[in-house]
This record gives structure tokens, sequence and C-alpha cells, in this order.
């Protein structure tokens, strides 16, 4: 069980929340949540990349020149890999990167990860009646009264899509916004700071527990 601090808008300490959720033995831990962020990045490319090969250039059909007399080195096409304009020797081809991961495991994965950034954990009262419009210098200070130094990577987790809130963050770089029932390893891992409400605690328990 993972206790925390629950902030107001103005950074102040009103309460405490907990969350409690199964993880994976400390000897196979990272080795489950390795698998899981290799799962994701390699789902996430196309695999389109795409050479040809000598077999597949254009042009090349006729002996450059004859065989012997020239002083030249032997050559039997100018689409050889070795010409300028060739083919490609051994180079991608479109291919098919995803990687199969059971559903337990990709849930004990993320519960591991979850539980993992403990410390990264900051817990704020819900906050979207705070902003009567879109406004992102009124959400970055309050970040930065919840203890986000600037720069720093934020992985905003919500209930629900508030328009407000999403409008307000969609322009910062830094700031990664996700529902509760959509968490995904890589961002919980690349964020240095997790900033969620108790009620998106409460979903995480309901969506992920065991």
């Amino acid at each position: 069980m993972v206790n925390c601090t629950v902030k107001n808008w103005d950074g102040q300490q009103v309460g405490e929340a907990s969350i409690e959720l199964a993880v994976a033995k400390e000897e196979t831990a990272a080795h489950v949540v390795h698998r899981a962020v290799r799962r994701q990045m390699c789902n996430a490319r196309q695999g389109t990349a795409s050479t040809k090969t000598r077999s597949e250039v254009r042009g090349g059909g006729r002996k450059p020149w004859r065989q012997k007399g020239t002083g030249r080195a032997r050559a039997g096409s100018i689409r050889s890999p070795l010409w300028r304009g060739g083919g490609v020797i051994f180079g991608p081809k479109p291919r098919d990167y995803r990687i199969k991961m059971n559903r337990k495991e990709r849930r004990l994965a993320l519960r591991t990860a979850l539980m993992s950034r403990a410390e990264a954990l900051v817990v704020v009262e819900d906050f979207g009646s705070k902003l009567s419009r879109p406004k992102t210098k009124e959400l970055m200070g309050a970040l930065n009264r919840w203890g986000v130094e600037p720069g720093e990577k934020v992985l905003l987790i919500l209930c629900e899509r508030e328009q407000n809130i999403y409008l307000s963050a969609r322009n910062v770089p830094t700031i990664r916004m996700v529902g509760a029932d959509k968490l995904n390893v890589y961002d919980l891992l690349l964020a240095d700071k997790i900033v969620i409400t108790p009620a998106g605690l409460e979903k995480i328990q309901e969506v992920y527990s065991d």
C-alpha cells in the first residue's frame, strides 16, 4: 500500500489517499516491466521501411562493357550493389514488429510500474472547476505549487477528460494527459512527476486491481 498526501489548488495539504495494487515479485519485476515497454515501443512501429534489391532497381539489363580486353574490372550490370544507383544489400523490407504479451502479464507490468513510481505521485483535489476558462498560465502556476519544477515531464492522469484542463495543457510539450483507465507503462516510467486526482486513484484501483 502507498499512502499519499492530497493537495488542494493552492498546494496545501488537505488530506490523505492510498492505493494498493498487486505487483510482481522483486526478482522478476524488472524483467516483466522491460518486456511491457519493449512490446509497447515495437507495436508502435509502422514497419514500412523498404529498399530495393538489384532485381528491383530500374535499368541495368545490359552488360556495361565487354568481359575482357578493356583493362577495367568485369561488370555485368550498372545496378550492382557496388555501384552508385544500384540495389541495396540486406536492406529493410516491410515487416511486422508486433510482440505478443499475455493480458495478465501486461496488467501486472502496469501495476508494478505504477507502484514503483510512488515517490513521483502528486495527488491533488479535482481542479476542473478552478479553471473557468482554458488558461495555460494558471495550470502551470498550479503545477509549480504542487512541487513540479520547470522543465519536468508531467503525466496528468484524469478520471474523465475535462475540456478546460485539456485545452490548457495541450500546447505544453512537457505535459502528457491520459485517462485513468488508459494507462501505459512507457508514460508512467518516462514522467518525472505523476499528477493524479483522488477520483483517478479510485478508478485505477477499480480497473487494474486483480
